[in-house]
């Protein structure tokens, strides 16, 4: 397909894809002509995981080239690949000015971690958002700790079951990478909404609202 073919099926600009090809975040086409190349199912992959890693990781130039560096990288395990992509639209975490509660609640984050047989790099920014929550929660006087958290990891790790095991991994790698960071992204907003809506509703059964009781009030909350 031709450029604008290629803009047409991805609804990327072709200026976009231009800038694209400029930084080598796209590969090159296959030249037809002085003027003219083609593109093919692999370009419209690789725009389709840009835009997601643009517009639902919210990353950089920067970091796209490398979570794409590493997509590339055939020597790279899929665990890698995949972990890359991860730690690239995980939030970065400032620790606080406060040294020592910042410390405990940091070692409070990898025996959570060790202690439940998880296999964490010790560089993984995912622990300092841990250990970031952690120090919050202990400021605002409602210290969290491993048992408190049960629930929580119980069921963190049945969703996360389910979310590996339907990564399509026997395709190319770009659509397992991009699947990983929308359901990362939007399934996260989801399981956040949805848990706000189990919150009313199970406050409703607990103190005893009974449906339609309060009214209109129900546009401005419970």
């Amino acid at each position: 397909m031709r450029i604008s073919q290629l803009s047409a099926e991805t609804g990327v600009p072709i200026p976009t894809i231009k800038y694209y090809l400029r930084e080598g975040l796209l590969p090159s086409g296959e030249q037809t002509s002085a003027t003219r190349a083609e593109y093919g199912e692999a370009h419209v992959r690789r725009l389709r995981l840009i835009r997601a890693l643009l517009e639902v990781g919210r990353l950089p130039i920067a970091s796209i080239a490398k979570v794409l560096a590493a997509v590339d990288d055939e020597e790279l395990s899929m665990h890698r690949v995949l972990g890359t992509a991860h730690y690239a639209i995980t939030p970065a975490t400032t620790p606080p000015p406060d040294g020592e509660e910042w410390r405990r609640a940091r070692d409070e984050a990898d025996r959570l971690i060790s202690g439940l047989g998880w296999r964490i790099e010790p560089w993984a920014p995912a622990r300092e958002e841990l250990a970031q929550a952690l120090y919050t929660l202990a400021r605002l006087g409602m210290p969290m700790d491993e048992e408190s958290l049960r629930p929580y990891t119980r069921a963190v790790e049945t969703l996360v079951e389910h979310e590996i095991g339907v990564l399509p991994l026997d395709g190319p790698r770009e659509t397992a990478v991009e699947t990983l960071v929308v359901g990362t992204v939007m399934h996260g907003r989801v399981l956040d909404v949805l848990r706000r809506l189990a919150h009313e509703s199970a406050s409703a059964r607990f103190f005893g609202v009974a449906p339609g009781e309060d009214g209109d009030k129900a546009h401005t909350g419970p």
